[in-house]
């Protein structure tokens, strides 16, 4: 089988984490240990942020950034459908209302004029999601937060290697949140890393990720336990090193795959603009007339191929009984659609050139 993602461990990694448990260090009360600290200054930098605060998992690095933005009971925070559900669990954990709005077709991402016709007086936040690996339309929506003064946290869980106009994803922000899940371009087993250029922010952040610490056993605010082991920063800092080949190992393979595939009429492939380079942390096409049953069989047919191809994501998060019964029903066309049509084929670090063709010939001669 020719797995959808499949995560990239050498030596150097089993070494690194071998070395911090011969040192019997760890983890540290208050998140800040030298391992941690090592990964922290190297994914700021590889972001171009001025803090990184790692933690334990992408979801609780929404968690943690929605509460440090100040989103609370009453307030709304606004962000799409069509996205894991941790984006929507965040907003839901600090108590205030997911308020789910419509995507660009084209992208998959957070609409801003979607953004601006959900606008409340309670709209306290916008969160949009960088999907797939291809960064949200950051600059109007960074524009609209700073319009009617509202916080603006990215979901940048898939785009490590993403940029936004020249620059990393996240920097628009006021926070950017990234899982180092298995799964993603680089990875820490489970893990999470929030960038900003806020002072404050980032110190309200190591706080709420510690207990609402700065110092042990005297919590300022309401926090928890979202600190991030020495073991899981030891992969970091090794996979820090390779995210560069890893991407562009990624890109070629989307770039094969494409060659491939842009003569079928059937198909529209990922979108990537000057402005906005992909990451390609899925490689995601959509079966333009097709409908949920077609694109079903399709997937089944490539997994039967020895393909694992895969969709993300068949139900859209306001559609989910515990979100539509205690946040509303929301009517979203371009979301319910594009969850119908989607569909992901495997292109990581992993995946041949060989297999790349075969991909491209499978899905060719299915559809």
């Amino acid at each position: 089988m020719i797995y959808i993602n499949l995560p990239k461990i050498g030596e150097e990694e089993i070494q690194a984490v071998t070395k911090v448990m011969r040192s019997g260090m760890l983890t540290s009360g208050l998140g800040t240990g030298p391992v941690v600290t090592e990964f922290e200054k190297g994914f700021a930098k590889m972001a171009s942020a001025k803090h990184a605060i790692a933690v334990n998992t992408g979801t609780a690095a929404l968690h943690a950034a929605v509460m440090a933005v100040g989103a609370k009971h009453g307030d709304e925070v606004i962000l799409p459908s069509f996205t894991f559900v941790a984006t929507a669990e965040a907003v839901a954990l600090t108590g205030a209302k997911p308020v789910f709005a419509d995507i660009d077709p084209k992208t998959f991402n957070l609409a801003p004029s979607a953004v601006e016709k959900a606008l409340t007086k309670r709209t306290k936040t916008i969160l949009p999601v960088d999907l797939y690996g291809f960064s949200a339309e950051m600059k109007p929506l960074r524009e609209i937060a700073d319009k009617y003064g509202l916080g603006l946290v990215e979901d940048a869980a898939q785009a490590h290697g993403t940029t936004y106009m020249g620059k990393s994803a996240g920097a628009f922000a006021d926070v950017a949140c990234w899982s180092m899940y298995a799964s993603k371009n680089i990875m820490t087993g489970e893990g999470g890393v929030m960038t900003t250029n806020n002072d404050q922010t980032a110190e309200t952040i190591r706080m709420i990720r510690t207990h609402g610490e700065k110092a042990k056993y005297a919590s300022l605010i309401l926090g928890t336990n979202y600190r991030m082991s020495e073991m899981q920063a030891a992969i970091g800092n090794v996979q820090l090193e390779r995210l560069n080949g890893f991407v562009s190992k990624r890109r070629q393979n989307a770039q094969q795959l494409t060659k491939l595939l842009e003569k079928n009429r059937e198909l529209a492939l990922p979108y990537e603009a000057k402005d906005r380079l992909h990451s390609w942390y899925l490689y995601t096409a959509r079966l333009k007339d097709g409908t949920e049953t077609q694109r079903n069989t399709l997937l089944q047919e490539l997994k039967n191929k020895g393909i694992g191809a895969e969709a993300y994501y068949v139900n859209p998060v306001h559609q989910m009984p515990f979100y539509r019964e205690n946040f509303g029903s929301a009517k979203l066309p371009e979301t319910e659609k594009a969850s119908k049509q989607v569909f992901s084929l495997p292109i990581h670090p992993g995946v041949t050139v060989d297999q790349i063709n075969f991909i491209g010939e499978t899905v060719q001669s299915l559809l």
